[in-house]
């Protein structure tokens, strides 16, 4: 979501005349985007302020000068400390505020200038809005292959270990009228594959999705927009996989067979002091329901390790679900206390010796699982969506309907574009192949061709 929110950012900066630059010691203006999701996210961000402090002292000298603003959710969370620590920050605001850039730049521009020059204090807006940023963003100007597309933020479950129902505020969901026309628009600028996003995504209920089925009726009216051919959406929450979504990856060609369903411990004890609202037998059942409507369904998933009160038996159970699904891709962490939370207030907290034992044994599995999966895809032939440069001369790289990243020696043309490709090659986090040429059978199908 993170990068959505930057790329819109820039949209809004844009009438301003600031221009995207990989180049940070020439940038008029510098912005950390923050995820507080990750541990010592806070810490991190302020050993970055170091560097940038620096970098705009520079800039002073040499005459110029450069705003520094922290947006998103360390934003949100820590923005009286952020300006205290850091007094050169210009601008600190959160993950709902960051349409109002151009009037927080126009003020700390003027707030400089009324000071001849010299820093005043940042400006603070972390305030969560009536009305919606959605509503005050521009059209999207400019899409690549792949683009994402948030449709829903925020969240009501408040999980024990989490601080987004903190940062990014109640569960807010666009209408769908408005997510159909930034799909439309996301098409005319280019993009083949949309991915959906929020914080719990599947708990959508926008203006019009209960006519449409939710999340799931959702999915069948973007599959009807001329030029977008996959569709994806994450994260997604067990107890909000109805039946309409399920059946939606049965009955939509354009919904890739590849779902993240995080379920973050298999120990039914730890699911309940995590807030989980589910349990293993549940999880299990959804997991059957999916690959019932699809036989080529994969998952991935998250898990958390270490926390409060996860005994060996807790663990062994975690270990028996990772082998049980079969996940093909994981976000495996150690628990972490974010300040705030319930969790972090818990007895019983695990010590990271231990933790850190029960991630790696956990990693052992699921990286073997995975590798299982890559090695089964060679001789495959899959249609692979071509999106960015490859580092050899004349290699494109593309992602497979598994999300796999697939390594190609391809014409510079068939960037944006969907090819069949046949996989020669399966590495730990990736595959490599060649543009196959169609392999007919007796009956006129390609030969072990996976759909998209």
């Amino acid at each position: 979501m993170n990068v959505y929110d930057s790329a819109r950012m820039g949209d809004v900066l844009a009438p301003l005349g600031f221009v995207p630059t990989e180049d940070a010691g020439a940038a008029d203006m510098v912005i950390l985007n923050t995820c507080h999701i990750r541990e010592k996210a806070a810490e991190k961000l302020y050993s970055e302020l170091g560097r940038f402090r620096r970098l705009k002292d520079a800039r002073i000298s040499a005459g110029k000068r450069t705003l520094i603003a922290v947006a998103g959710c360390v934003a949100q969370a820590e923005g009286e400390e952020i300006m205290k620590r850091a007094p050169h920050v210009d601008i600190v605001l959160g993950p709902q505020t960051y349409h109002r850039l151009p009037e927080l730049v126009a003020r700390a521009e003027r707030r400089i200038a009324a000071n001849d020059g010299a820093s005043p204090r940042g400006i603070l807006d972390i305030e969560f809005p009536a009305e919606s940023k959605f509503d005050h963003l521009p059209d999207v100007a400019s899409a690549s292959a792949a683009a994402f597309l948030t449709i829903q933020e925020g969240c009501d479950k408040f999980c024990t270990f989490c601080v987004v129902p903190y940062t990014r505020g109640a569960e807010y969901s666009r209408p769908v009228a408005d997510v159909l026309a930034e799909a439309r628009h996301l098409a005319e600028a280019g993009a083949r594959e949309v991915t959906l996003l929020g914080q719990n995504v599947n708990a959508y209920r926008g203006a019009g999705a209960d006519a449409a089925g939710g999340l799931g009726g959702l999915i069948r009216a973007l599959a009807d927009i001329d030029g977008l051919d996959r569709i994806r959406y994450t994260t997604s929450h067990p107890i909000d996989m109805d039946d309409e979504l399920i059946a939606a990856h049965g009955d939509v060609r354009q919904l890739m067979p590849f779902l993240h369903l995080p379920v973050q411990s298999g120990s039914d004890a730890i699911l309940a002091r995590m807030n989980r609202r589910h349990g293993i037998d549940d999880y299990r059942k959804i997991v059957d329901r999916l690959f019932a409507a699809r036989a080529d369904l994969k998952l991935s998933t998250d898990f958390i390790v270490g926390f409060p009160g996860e005994s060996d038996k807790d663990f062994e159970a975690t270990l028996a679900l990772a082998s049980e699904i079969g996940f093909v891709q994981v976000y495996s962490f150690k628990y972490s206390p974010r300040p705030g939370t319930p969790g972090a207030a818990m007895g019983d907290q695990v010590p990271d010796a231990v933790k850190a034992g029960r991630l790696q044994a956990l990693q052992d599995v699921l990286n073997a699982s995975q590798s299982e999966f890559n090695r089964a895809c060679e001789g495959r032939i899959m249609p692979v969506l071509f999106d960015r440069a490859g580092r050899k001369a004349g290699q494109l790289v593309g992602r497979s309907p598994y999300m796999q990243p697939v390594h190609v020696m391809a014409p510079e043309g068939l960037m944006g574009t969907i090819a069949e490709v046949e996989i020669t090659e399966a590495h730990a986090n990736s595959l490599g192949g060649n543009l196959a040429s169609p392999k007919m059978d007796n009956d006129g199908d390609n030969n072990r061709r996976i759909s998209a």
